[in-house]
């Protein structure tokens, strides 16, 4: 099934940058050239790339909107609003409410957060979330990994009184909310540094802007670099720029201090206290993070990351865990289910695109389907299932090849969507499939070269046998 890769090896670097900059490291040609292929020539610049400092984080008011977010956020806490974080069931959202909800628990108690259901609500900001908030007397929505296209949400909001903060990361549409600010690093009209937090990330800089706009101590920030970094590992974004300096600060702080919560999905997950790494964090604790809102509630990853006693944490985390063995389980069933459904024909699609369908398949999963059906057939996949009365599921690419790009082509056909390049969600009425997946199908083959249709291996850089050890 899966197809024999090519390798794809890079450019070779400049000889005489690798030579200047290995002599002036002392370290090896190869290891200078792998630098300079990333943009480091000079000592400095490998200073700054191997020992990241908290002071070359870039300054939160440089973000578009950030005084506005900052000034409305602080009225909030000072005349006593009611305050409601907002935030995706992934492990991006909830380690961004999480942040955010207990920087701002800090300064006053009238505060909460909500984390919709995935199977009732979906991704993004819900009618039911809204409602929430006008039941509950909420002024202040700070939305987190969501909301950067919630246009119609935020104009019901505003109906009932109630402000948006949105912080985001995922491409915005060319019109924004009509929201009090919109913190995305991605907006056209943003000159911010770095474009490529996580939702955590933009979360982040909104305290950190705070904190420095009110005389907050940066140290008092410390203890929330734990849920940075797990949130930057298991978003799989670029270790470069902010987001090599926060996952270094946020992983030395969860090996010598990790929050309670985090601490019992270490020892869950049999990892060593003080020698947790990225890859621990993609592979063991992220997952579990994710099961909560897959299986059952992502409210419940909140609650963990969030927790100040160790008893009440191990509760949490032992149920998260549970869930995760459940979602592993679901996973293999609906995988084979998945698997048989291409090689015996009866996929809604298999020649260009994968296209598989089945009412009773688990919601929480398909986007893992979604892959481990990418990397059996090495084609543009979605996974489709039936939840509340419509379809719904998720879509992963191949290298290259722009998901989003033709999802957004059937828009027409479509109740919702959203995503970026290579991964994405939505959800149609199943009268709509047939159209829906031959349309696909059709885009694909229009648009996709027999080059993204080949696994590729990237190669940094040949070694000598010599310099094998």
């Amino acid at each position: 099934m899966s197809k024999e890769a090519k390798w794809n090896i890079a450019q070779a670097a400049d000889r005489e940058k690798a030579a200047a900059l290995a002599l002036a490291l002392g370290i090896d040609r190869v290891l200078a050239e792998l630098l300079v292929q990333r943009g480091i020539e000079s000592f400095d610049q490998a200073r700054a790339f191997f020992r990241p400092s908290l002071e070359n984080l870039h300054d939160p008011f440089l973000m578009k909107d950030m005084d506005v977010a900052v000034e409305r956020l602080h009225k909030a806490i000072t005349s006593g609003e009611k305050i409601l974080v907002y935030g995706d069931y992934d492990v991006d959202g909830t380690t961004a409410v999480a942040l955010v909800y207990s920087f701002i628990k800090r300064y006053t108690q009238s505060v909460d957060f909500y984390i919709p259901d995935r199977y009732e609500e979906g991704y993004g900001v819900s009618l039911k979330g809204i409602q929430t908030a006008v039941d509950g007397g909420y002024t202040l929505i700070i939305t987190l990994d969501c909301g950067i296209k919630a246009i119609q949400k935020v104009n019901l909001a505003k109906e009932h009184g109630i402000d948006m903060i949105i912080c985001d990361h995922h491409l915005p549409d060319e019109k924004l909310p009509d929201a009090v600010a919109v913190l995305d690093p991605k907006r056209e009209d943003d000159n911010y540094p770095f474009n490529d937090l996580c939702g955590c990330g933009v979360g982040f800089k909104l305290v950190q802007g705070y904190a420095q706009k009110y005389e907050i101590p940066f140290d008092t920030l410390i203890p929330l670099l734990d849920l940075c970094v797990v949130s930057i590992a298991a978003d799989l974004v670029l270790m470069t720029g902010e987001n090599r300096i926060l996952a270094h600060f946020g992983l030395k702080r969860l090996n010598e201090e990790p929050r309670k919560g985090l601490q019992a999905l270490i020892n869950l997950s049999n990892l060593e206290t003080g020698h947790v790494s990225m890859d621990d964090i993609v592979f063991k604790i992220g997952p579990r993070i994710n099961a909560a809102g897959r299986m059952e509630t992502g409210r419940l990853a909140v609650e963990l990351l969030t927790a100040t006693e160790s008893g009440q944490a191990m509760i949490t985390a032992e149920r998260i865990n549970n869930n995760n063995n459940e979602r592993k389980n679901i996973d293999r069933e609906i995988t084979a289910d998945a698997l048989e459904m291409v090689e015996s024909g009866k996929a809604l699609a298999s020649e260009n695109a994968t296209i598989v369908f089945s009412p009773d398949w688990n919601k929480g999963v398909v986007g893992i389907v979604a892959s481990r059906l990418v990397e059996a057939f090495y084609k543009p996949t979605v996974v489709l299932t039936k939840s509340n009365g419509l379809v719904t599921g998720s879509a992963r690419s191949v290298a290259g090849f722009d998901l989003y790009s033709a999802i957004e082509s059937c828009a027409y056909l479509l109740e919702n969507f959203g995503g970026h390049m290579y991964a994405a969600g939505l959800t149609l009425k199943e009268e709509n499939l047939p159209e829906f997946a031959s349309r696909m199908d059709a885009l694909v083959k229009g648009k996709i070269t027999e080059e993204m249709l080949t696994p590729i291996v990237d190669i940094d850089s040949p070694l000598d046998f010599s310099q094998i050890t």
